[in-house]
């Protein structure tokens, strides 16, 4: 069994955090390593407790979530970071990627879901697919998007996608019946013609293309 992952919770609510943390608990691939009630808490507890996901709500008072994804940026501090929230808004999944969220959930997801979800921020991959907005939203929320250097195969396409829905490597190469050099191979292809220096902001640039959301 592999160690547990260590989530710092970051909300506003206390309820909300000890509801979290109960949840999480009754996991035993997830322990709470700490809690804050707002942005400028949460980068102190990042400091003292070295967590390995930091699950984020996103309007709090104070330093609210997109400013403390902005700040752990501004610090060169690379912690993965799950945004959960109630507000299914376009404009504000776009801005959280942007500012360096690997993951966007909603308050109503499985415990099972939510525990995936840490797991594949927490192992390097993203979590984004499932709060694709429209084209047209991405485009309003983040303007319209710049060249590619070449037009993605549809086996490319088809190993975006699977980033973007959280998977890894090997676990793609397990999907598609693929070789996992072969999947590393498609991956470094599509980093290149989409101009991206990684697989999140990879994700961003085909949102941003509509290679996703259509």
């Amino acid at each position: 069994m592999t160690d547990a992952v260590r989530v710092l919770i970051v909300d506003d609510q206390h309820l909300v955090r000890q509801g979290i943390r109960g949840l999480l608990e009754l996991s035993r691939d997830v322990t709470v390593a700490d809690e804050a009630a707002d942005g400028d808490e949460a980068l102190r507890a990042v400091a003292d407790c070295a967590p390995d996901v930091m699950l984020l709500d996103l309007r709090m008072p104070g330093r609210d979530g997109i400013s403390t994804l902005e700040e752990l940026a501004a610090r060169g501090i690379d912690l993965p970071v799950l945004v959960l929230t109630t507000f299914d808004d376009a404009d504000l999944v776009l801005r959280a990627i942007r500012a360096g969220a690997r993951g966007y959930l909603l308050k109503d997801v499985t415990l099972e879901q939510l525990v995936d979800g840490i797991r594949t921020v927490a192992s390097g991959g993203t979590l984004v697919y499932p709060a694709l907005p429209p084209r047209a939203a991405v485009h309003k929320a983040i303007g319209a998007p710049g060249p590619i250097d070449g037009a993605l195969t549809e086996r490319e396409t088809q190993v975006l996608r699977l980033i973007a829905g959280g998977y890894s490597n090997r676990e793609i190469a397990e999907m598609l019946h693929l070789a996992p050099g072969t999947v590393k191979n498609h991956v470094s292809n599509m980093l290149m013609k989409l101009g991206a220096r990684d697989r999140t902001q990879a994700v961003l640039r085909a949102l941003r293309h509509g290679l996703l959301s259509e």
